[in-house]
């Protein structure tokens, strides 16, 4: 990928009696405005497992990234206090999966190789009867299908795909059944990336309880905020203008940016462009 260009329009000046690098805010911060991803695992919906991180960190605001179903494992970004602002973002962003699907008769690894090549690119995705949304064809974008393994004998297959935000696979497992004339079924799914996290960025829910309690009974917060990302992270993928000190405090009240208190602008930004605004210190 290639690197961002910038327009450096002043010197990156910052006094460091004002603000600090989003890796140094307090515990208290973090909770007020952070980043938790956790591992889900088979069984729990994502807002059971939402509530249980609400409850063990004793705080009252707290939203997740995009729902798994509770067959479904892997990846949830919990969204704590103010960065529940950014769902949208989070919500928006590409998602990887690895699935397993299960056939009614035997399918040959060269047969299913040439079918889901042929899903690569802009498909119609319905979403299933039992999901929470309007039940209407909407398109969505695969960006890459591969096949991991194929058991004829077992009748299975282990599959990975890069999609776009809101990919029901479970009704790509049935498209996939449906034009090879079989029943297909997608009897597990889990998410490995979404946006710019990966899986080896998550914690277990054990590992997230065990750091609370040493938080909680033994003020010890060094495990806890190694769970906790800035809210920083969700925004990595966005174009950015850096700004001084002075902007960012006027910005906060409410005030328009205006040429002076640039001191950085990232090249070809389009208009009506979501873009971040960050200090020299990288405090969004």
């Amino acid at each position: 990928m290639t690197e961002p260009q910038y327009w450096d329009l002043s010197e990156r000046v910052t006094n460091p009696e004002f603000g600090c690098s989003p890796e140094e805010r307090s515990l208290q911060d973090l909770l007020n405005s952070g980043v938790i991803l956790v591992e889900k695992p088979r069984g729990p919906t994502s807002h059971q497992l939402t509530a249980w991180a609400r409850d063990l960190l004793g705080i009252t605001k707290i939203g997740h990234g995009g729902t798994l179903d509770p067959f479904a494992t892997g990846l949830l970004t919990l969204l704590l206090g103010k960065a529940t602002r950014l769902t949208d973002i989070v919500l928006r962003g590409d998602k990887t999966y690895v699935g397993v699907l299960k056939f009614d008769r035997i399918v040959e690894e060269s047969e299913l190789n040439d079918l889901i090549s042929k899903f690569e690119g802009v498909i119609y995705n319905v979403p299933p009867l039992e999901s929470a949304v309007k039940i209407q064809v909407r398109t969505r974008t695969i960006k890459s299908i591969r096949l991991i393994e194929v058991d004829t004998e077992s009748k299975i297959a282990a599959f990975e795909v890069s999609c776009s935000a809101g990919t029901y696979v479970r009704t790509l497992a049935k498209d996939i059944g449906l034009i090879l004339g079989a029943s297909c079924e997608l009897t597990e799914l889990h998410r490995s990336h979404t946006g710019s996290f990966s899986q080896q960025m998550a914690c277990t829910m054990q590992q997230l309880a065990d750091a609370t309690f040493l938080y909680h009974e033994h003020d010890d917060d060094r495990a806890l905020r190694k769970l906790i990302s800035p809210v920083e992270s969700i925004l990595t993928k966005l174009p950015s203008i850096t700004i001084k000190d002075g902007a960012a405090a006027a910005l906060s009240h409410g005030a328009p940016l205006a040429r002076p208190g640039v001191i950085s602008a990232q090249k070809g930004v389009q208009k009506e462009s979501t873009v971040l605004l960050r200090t020299v210190k990288g405090e969004a």
